[in-house]
């Protein structure tokens, strides 16, 4: 089969929940892994034993118990945040890989519940410990306990908020290249220092700086 094609196959077989608990960054890291021969089928946790059988059917390879370096199969569950608390440092929402949680600088935050995987990506980065899971299947678990439209969503989910932080990326690095050619146009005017050889220097570095910006072919 096709690289490219048994990724998207493997890709599409995964829950989505974008935990890292594969040992790599994203479903698609994993996928990508998985069709290269440099991961094993049995290292999502998430999808538990019928996804391994899943992606036992795809890659041909032989099913294995999940391999406790990577966790175990669990139920499903979903952060929440303690209201009392939270102080509103915006870290979780930073760690979130599908825009689940929302608030603002200093403002008490609160989890989506339809958008929340229970990746738990949210837990370690909390300075007060102000954010618990409750478990939200019972006693089921994998792929029991997590439908594929859920999995398509948050998949959606996670590629939309990619596609932002690219955006963002790229405008933030278009403002510091217009601060900095503003400089350029005018030294004296945006300098404290007004010794010709002083502003030379600077001048220098920044243009140098810009060249660099601009190598980089960001969008206009």
């Amino acid at each position: 089969m096709n690289r490219t094609l048994l990724e998207g196959r493997i890709h599409d077989a995964l829950p989505q929940t974008q935990c890292k608990r594969c040992g790599y960054n994203d479903c698609l890291g994993y996928a990508q892994a998985i069709a290269l021969g440099q991961a094993h089928i049995n290292q999502c946790p998430p999808g538990g034993q019928e996804g391994v059988r899943r992606l036992s059917m795809i890659t041909g390879l032989p099913a294995q118990a999940i391999d406790p370096d990577f966790g175990a199969e669990g139920p499903r569950t979903m952060a929440f945040i303690d209201e009392d608390w939270c102080i509103g440092c915006t870290l979780c929402i930073a760690a979130c890989p599908v825009d689940a949680i929302v608030g603002t600088n200093k403002r008490m935050h609160t989890v989506i519940e339809a958008h929340c995987t229970g990746c738990e990506l949210c837990l370690p980065v909390c300075p007060v410990d102000c954010i618990l899971l409750d478990n939200v299947s019972a006693e089921a678990t994998g792929w029991a306990a997590w439908s594929t439209p859920q999995a398509d969503h948050a998949r959606g989910r996670y590629e939309q908020r990619s596609l932002r932080l690219q955006r963002e990326t790229v405008e933030q690095a278009q403002r510091l290249v217009a601060k900095a050619e503003l400089k350029v146009s005018d030294m004296g005017e945006h300098s404290q220092h007004k010794d010709p050889a002083v502003l030379a220097k600077k001048r220098a570095i920044i243009e140098a700086a810009l060249e660099r910006a601009r190598a980089k072919r960001l969008p206009g």
